[in-house]
C-alpha cells in the first residue's frame, strides 16, 4: 500500500470542457505498468546478483549495496512522493517519476564498477518513490464508487505480478541475455508509459492542499538509516569497535536522533506525526513488519547464492527455483485475506510467525548435497506462504484503531518499516553470515553454506521475536474494522516486492 491519506479526497481540476475523454482502462492501464515496473525492480535483481557482482567487482557483502540502496531511498521518499501527487498534480509527479526511474534503469545498466551501480540503484529508488504513489493517486482520482475497488484490485493484482515473478524474470534475463537486461527492460515500458501519459493523462490535484514537502525529515531518515547499515556493513573488514565503524555509528545516531527531534518539534507539517504510534495496533503491526519482513527478505538473498554458488544453478534455473515460492506468497496472501474476517487478526498473526520460525530452522538444515525439492522446497515454500498470511492482517492492525484520514498514512508507515526492516536484517545478516564464512579459513563451499544456515538460524529467532510481539495485540482487533485498508499484499517481501 502507498501512502494515501491525502489523496483520497476529492481533488479537482482545470476545466477540461474541450479536452478529449481518454478511456478507463487506458488511465488504469498507465498506472498499472508504472507500479509494476517499480515493483519488479525490486526483486528482478536478486538471481542477477552473483553475475553483476563477478563482473563488476563486487563480492557478497558489497552486492547488498545494489538490493539497499534501491529500497533504503525508497522507504525514506515513500511518504514524501505520497504528499508530492497531492499538491503538484498526478500527471506532473507520474512523468517526474517514470523520468527518473527510466534514466537510472539505464544508468544501472551501463555501470561499469560497483560505485556506478550503487549510485544509479539508490536513484532508482527515489523515482520509485515519487512514480509509486502517483499510480494510486491516478486511479483514486479517476474511478469512483463500484469501479474503485475493481480498479485497484488490477492495481494489486498487476504489482503482485511484478513483485512475485520477478526472480523468474530476472533469470531469464540474465541466463539468455545479460544481468544488463534486468535494468534495459525497464526502458521501453517507461518511454511508452511516459509517451501515453503526457498524451492522453489529465492534470488533477488538490487545489486545497496546504500541506508542504517535508524533504528535511527525508533526508534526516534517510541518511541515519544508510550510515547505520554502511556501519554494520563495514564491521566485516574493519570490526565492530573499529573508529570507522564507531563514526559510522555516531553518525547515524545523530541523524536519527536529529530527525525524531525534527519531525516531534520543528516540521510543520512532518513526514510521520508521531502521534499515530498512540495506537498500539499499529505500533505491533510495524514492529511485527519490520521484523518478520526483514528475515523473509534476506531469505531470497542468500538462497540466491546458495543456488548458484553452491548448487551450481544457473540464472534460468535459479530464476525458476524462486517460482513456487513466489506462488506461496499468493495462496497465502489470499487465504489470509479469506479467513480474517472470520479469525481476527492476532490469531492470523501468530499462526503465520509461528509457521515461518518452523521454517527458517528447517532452512538451517541445508547442506553442500541438498536437493531441491526434497530439502529446499518444503522449508522455502513454508516461509513464503507464511509470509503471505501476515500482510492482510497486519495492514488491518495498522490501521484498524487510528483516523479514518490517517489510514493511508498508516498504511505508508507499514510499508516504510517493511522496507527498513528488511535493509537493516539483510545488512546484520549478511555480515554475520560473512563472519560464520570467514572464520573456517580460506572459502570453500562448506563454510559458505555455513554462513548461509547461520543467517537462516538468526532469521528463525527474528520471526519468534516477531511471534512474541504479536501477542501483545488486543484480541478483538480486526474483526469488525470500521475501514478498509488499501493493501497491495503480494508486493510486500522486499527481497521479492516491498
Amino acid at each position: 500500500m502507498i501512502q494515501a491519506s491525502r489523496t483520497l479526497k476529492p481533488m479537482s481540476s482545470p476545466a477540461t470542457t474541450t479536452q478529449r475523454h481518454t478511456p478507463d482502462w487506458l488511465i488504469l492501464s498507465i498506472a498499472c505498468v508504472a507500479q509494476f515496473m517499480v515493483v519488479l525492480d525490486v526483486s528482478i535483481v536478486n538471481v542477477a546478483l552473483p553475475h553483476m557482482g563477478h563482473d563488476l567487482g563486487m563480492n557478497q557483502t558489497k552486492s547488498q549495496w545494489v538490493i539497499n540502496a534501491y529500497v533504503l531511498t525508497f522507504a525514506g521518499f515513500l511518504l514524501l512522493g505520497g504528499r508530492a501527487a497531492d499538491l503538484f498534480g498526478r500527471r506532473k509527479v507520474y512523468l517526474l517519476g517514470i523520468a527518473v526511474f527510466t534514466f537510472a534503469s539505464i544508468g544501472a545498466g551501463f555501470a561499469h564498477n560497483g560505485t556506478q551501480m550503487i549510485v544509479a540503484r539508490a536513484v532508482q529508488g527515489l523515482g520509485g518513490a515519487i512514480l509509486s504513489p502517483a499510480t494510486l493517486t491516478i486511479i483514486i482520482t479517476t474511478f469512483q464508487g463500484p469501479r474503485l475497488p475493481k480498479a485497484i484490485g488490477a492495481w494489486s493484482a498487476v504489482a503482485g505480478a511484478g513483485g512475485a515473478f520477478g526472480g523468474l524474470a530476472g533469470g531469464l534475463l540474465t541466463g539468455l541475455a545479460s544481468w544488463r537486461w534486468v535494468f534495459f527492460v525497464n526502458v521501453p515500458f517507461g518511454v511508452a508509459a511516459a509517451i501515453v501519459a503526457g498524451m492522453y493523462l489529465q492534470e488533477r490535484r488538490n487545489q486545497d492542499a496546504t500541506v508542504k514537502l517535508d524533504i528535511t525529515g527525508a533526508l534526516l531518515v534517510t541518511g541515519g538509516l544508510t550510515a547505520l547499515i554502511y556501519g554494520v556493513v563495514n564491521t566485516t573488514t574493519a570490526g565492530w569497535t573499529s573508529s570507522s565503524s564507531l563514526s559510522w555509528f555516531i553518525a547515524s545516531a545523530a541523524l536519527l536522533i536529529g530527525f525524531i527531534f525534527w519531525e516531534a518539534q520543528v516540521a510543520s507539517h512532518p513526514l510521520v506525526p508521531f502521534r499515530i504510534f498512540r495506537s498500539r495496533p499499529l505500533t505491533i503491526a510495524n514492529i511485527v513488519m519490520a521484523l518478520a519482513g526483514g528475515a523473509f527478505f534476506a531469505m531470497w538473498f542468500f538462497l540466491t547464492y546458495y543456488f548458484q554458488n553452491t548448487l551450481g544453478y544457473g540464472a534460468v534455473r535459479a530464476g525458476f527455483a524462486f517460482l513456487p515460492m513466489a506462488i506461496g506468497i499468493i495462496v497465502g496472501a489470499q487465504l489470509s485475506s479469506r479467513l480474517l474476517v472470520k479469525v481476527g487478526v492476532r490469531p492470523l498473526l501468530l499462526v503465520g510467525s509461528a509457521l515461518a520460525t518452523l521454517g527458517f530452522f528447517w532452512l538451517t538444515l541445508i547442506t553442500t548435497t541438498s536437493t531441491y525439492w526434497a530439502d529446499i522446497f518444503p522449508p522455502a515454500f513454508l516461509c513464503s506462504f507464511a509470509m503471505g498470511l501476515l500482510f492482510a492482517p497486519l495492514a488491518t492492525a495498522a490501521t484498524a484503531k487510528v483516523d479514518r484520514a490517517d489510514a493511508g498514512l498508516a498504511s505508508g508507515v507499514l510499508n516504510t518499516a517493511r522496507q527498513v526492516g528488511g535493509s537493516l536484517s539483510l545488512a546484520v545478516l549478511g555480515t554475520l553470515a560473512f563472519d560464520r564464512t570467514a572464520s573456517f579459513g580460506p572459502i570453500t563451499k562448506i563454510s559458505q553454506v555455513a554462513g548461509y544456515t547461520r543467517a537462516f538460524e538468526i532469521s528463525a529467532f527474528i520471526t519468534l521475536a516477531a511471534f512474541l510481539v504479536s501477542l501483545a495485540l488486543p484480541a478483538k482487533v480486526g474483526h469488525h474494522s470500521s475501514h478498509a485498508p488499501i493493501v497491495n499484499p503480494t508486493t510486500a517481501p522486499a527481497g521479492t516486492g516491498h
